[in-house]
């Protein structure tokens, strides 16, 4: 079995299933504004780590059409008030149709919230994004995981998570022997690594068993890895069959040759009797 066709039968094992939600996808609701001043990335660190971890996530849950993966956009959660809004790196919401694309995500309108929320701490938004954001997307929204990671590796490894449990109470997640947490809503282990080319200490997802989730550049070289070791794989067993098949026409004249030696040597005994 080759890697891509092992990780596709893995991918539909364990992306969890979720029902529809009951609302209907909304590009846009008029006076709710979907955009700032502010831009979408502070650095180049916070840009590389977001564009590799949506691409990731996007890349993975593709097979299922009520997958929505949003990526610094407004979420509006009160409808009627729109100060009720929040806007983070990357959030992932089950039930509701990947497509069309919004310009906001208005929760009653699409009766789901996320399951699953990331943010990548800033030097502006760090103290925020640990105190007053867990309360704000686990109890407020009604987020079920929030996590929190810091990018850049000159500054200290920081990488944290919290849960809302059936109860209601919020408890922090704890990681295993490496640091990875296990995010139970998107059924994923979220684990960082240290990139020397860029200087980003990027979050990455894997599956359960370990399995690394591809960018789609990774999975690009994969396939043409994989093309190239199957038309190596094609060339050997052609090659192999040549020879096997020069082989049998050699032990074939071979026969032959013999045949006509016993032959001959049988004519020449013959001849010799009648002497």
């Amino acid at each position: 079995m080759n890697t891509l066709n092992d990780f596709e039968i893995k991918q539909r094992k364990y992306i969890p299933v979720f029902p529809k939600a009951n609302g209907k996808p909304t590009i846009y609701i008029d006076g709710y504004p979907c955009e700032d001043d502010e831009p979408m990335a502070e650095t180049d660190f916070h840009a590389e780590q977001i564009t590799t971890l949506s691409d990731q996530l996007k890349r993975y849950f593709a097979i299922n059409d009520l997958i929505h993966i949003g990526v610094d956009s407004f979420i509006y959660y009160e409808e009627g008030d729109i100060t009720k809004c929040v806007a983070p790196d990357i959030y992932i919401v089950f039930g509701v149709e990947k497509y069309p694309l919004r310009r906001s995500f208005y929760t009653w309108k699409e009766g789901a919230v996320p399951v699953a929320v990331i943010e990548f701490l800033s030097d502006a938004t760090a103290h925020q994004d640990r105190t007053r954001k867990v309360e704000l997307y686990l109890k407020e929204i009604g987020v079920q995981e929030y996590f929190i990671h810091q990018p850049e590796m000159e500054k200290p490894v920081e990488f944290r998570g919290w849960q809302r449990t059936p109860s209601g109470d919020i408890v922090e997640i704890e990681p295993d022997a490496d640091g990875g947490l296990f995010c139970e809503a998107l059924n994923l282990w979220l684990r960082w690594e240290d990139d020397m080319t860029t200087h980003v200490r990027l979050l990455r997802p894997y599956l359960p068993d370990g399995t690394p989730i591809m960018t789609s550049m990774e999975e690009k070289y994969m396939r043409e890895e994989e093309q190239c070791l199957r038309v190596e794989a094609e060339a050997m067993l052609a090659e192999e069959k040549e020879r096997r098949q020069e082989a049998e026409t050699i032990a074939k004249q071979e026969a032959a040759r013999r045949k006509e030696l016993e032959r001959e040597l049988e004519q020449f005994r013959a001849q010799n009797n009648n002497l």
